[in-house]
């Protein structure tokens, strides 16, 4: 019978009691709970920086269902993993595992199968876009720099490893020195960092048979007319600086591969230790990473400018090196600003440690190729969006983001979370939780120590155990290896 009563929309009208739910209609309601605040409470921190739009559900096909592990809460729950100290599925699982014991709701199983099978169906062109989107926003934040106001992309390569499974080796091999078994399959990544803020605005993959350079290359529409690009040595090339000084972009590395122009062969002296000089042509050759079409457009010769740099603090390497640039204007660009911001180059050090030693993404976990390119997505999205909570927090705070910690605002994030997890929390309360959270991220600035060495060694000794050199079944422990003692003869 149909019910044409509008004032009881809900009701039977033969018994005029509200209509018996059914189990699916229960489950549902007890599903939607358990959504509620569980996995996507990290969201409502991030939640401006991405947008919802991305994280709707598919139309049809894969993660158009609304299920636990909808796409929303798949990318907020693979999110969250990234940031956990633990970093593991299970930890996903006990999440929504206590929040159903606080509810008193049905307790979830064990088994991280559902959670992984949904992580599998995540496109990765939707991470990309959402990685893309967080760059953009990043982008509006560094439009302003350092040597007159110029943005300053600084541009570095790291590795990292993962499980030592068939699909990751073929992809991206192990060293050849290692017998098989005994590495593990190493990727290549080269980064574009914001020199202001420390944002990620674009990176490439490869293995270990790739060369900086040519991701380097791949990355060059990143670059915007007025940009200065700062690298270490092993970006100083002929073909790289005069392609980029032909887009308007302008580059300080250091000198390298080449011997440093005496003054009596420069072109004009600057100042002190300043020398304007010009660089000839390479001859071509097969070895380059460029075709000989690519190489005849090359200009006959370069003009660049060579600073000897002094390095007045004890503990470096070196005493001195050169710097070698195309900021050719001696009155616009200082010599000892050059010099200064090259020595900020050592911050895309502390970038590339803060993602892979506080965000532990030095070891992925992940065991196939596909699931790997996903992981190093979520890491660097997950990045980008602390960088912008540290840049809000800087800005509320009246301080420069190079004085907020990243390690710190990390910590302050993962011990709000709970509190933020919390299903009547009001729109007030949550405005109090945020800017309690941003002056936790501010309160504690960096002290900043310029001229301080940092050696890349560890004091505390490592356990005395072998090395593996052998594969697993083959592999045999020397005994009592800890009981010997030197002789006396």
């Amino acid at each position: 019978m149909k019910n044409s009563t509008p004032m009881f929309p809900g009701f039977h009208l033969q018994t005029l009691r509200r209509k018996p739910r059914s189990e699916a209609q229960k489950l549902a309601d007890k599903l939607a709970l358990l959504q509620q605040k569980s996995i996507k409470q990290v969201g409502e921190v991030f939640d401006k920086f991405i947008p919802k739009a991305l994280l709707k559900p598919e139309k049809d096909g894969v993660m158009s269902r609304r299920r636990l592990f909808s796409k929303e809460n798949t990318f907020w729950a693979f999110f969250s993993q990234i940031l956990d100290a633990d970093g593991g599925c299970k930890e996903v699982i006990r999440k929504l595992q206590a929040y159903a014991s606080i509810k008193g709701i049905a307790f979830p199983s064990s088994s991280t199968a559902s959670y992984c099978t949904a992580r599998k169906k995540l496109d990765i062109q939707t991470l990309t876009d959402i990685f893309e989107h967080t760059t953009r926003q990043q982008e509006r934040l560094s439009r302003t720099g350092r040597l007159n106001s110029r943005r300053v992309i600084v541009v570095d390569g790291t590795g990292v490893s993962m499980p030592d499974t068939a699909e990751n080796q073929e992809v991206w091999p192990q060293s050849a020195g290692q017998q098989p078994g005994c590495g593990f399959p190493t990727a290549r990544i080269c980064a574009f960092f914001s020199l202001t803020n420390g944002a990620l605005l674009s990176y490439a993959t490869s293995n270990k048979k790739c060369h900086e350079l040519r991701l380097f290359r791949q990355q060059w529409q990143k670059f915007k007319p007025g940009d200065i690009f700062l690298g270490d040595k092993g970006f100083c090339s002929y073909f790289d600086m005069a392609q980029l000084r032909d887009q308007g972009v302008d580059s300080v590395v250091t000198l390298a591969r080449r011997a440093p122009v005496r003054s009596v062969k420069s072109l004009k002296k600057l100042g002190t230790d300043d020398l304007l000089i010009t660089w000839p042509r390479p001859r071509y050759s097969n070895k380059p990473s460029y075709s000989k079409e690519e190489w005849g457009t090359l200009p006959e010769e370069l003009t660049l400018r060579q600073i000897r740099v002094t390095v007045p603090y004890p503990g470096f390497r070196v005493q001195h090196f050169y710097i070698v640039t195309t900021l050719l204007d001696p009155v616009q660009y200082p010599a000892a600003e050059i010099a200064d911001l090259y020595f900020q180059r050592w911050d895309v050090e502390l970038f590339f440690r803060d993602i892979k030693t506080t965000m532990g993404m030095d070891v992925l976990r992940c065991q196939t190729p596909e699931m790997i390119r996903k992981e190093i997505l979520m890491n660097f999205i997950a990045y980008n969006c602390i960088r912008q909570l540290m840049s809000e927090a800087a800005k509320e705070a009246d301080l420069a983001v190079r004085d907020v910690s990243f390690k710190g605002s990390l910590q302050a994030l993962r011990n709000w979370e709970p509190h933020l997890n919390q299903a009547k929390v009001s729109r007030a309360e949550r405005l109090r939780l945020m800017s309690d959270l941003y002056e936790a991220i501010t309160d504690t600035p960096i002290r900043q120590r310029p001229g301080r060495s940092e050696p890349r060694c560890r004091k505390r000794r490592p356990k005395n155990y072998e090395l593996m050199t052998a594969p697993r079944q083959k592999m045999k422990v020397i005994p009592h290896r800890n009981n010997y003692r030197a002789s006396n003869a």
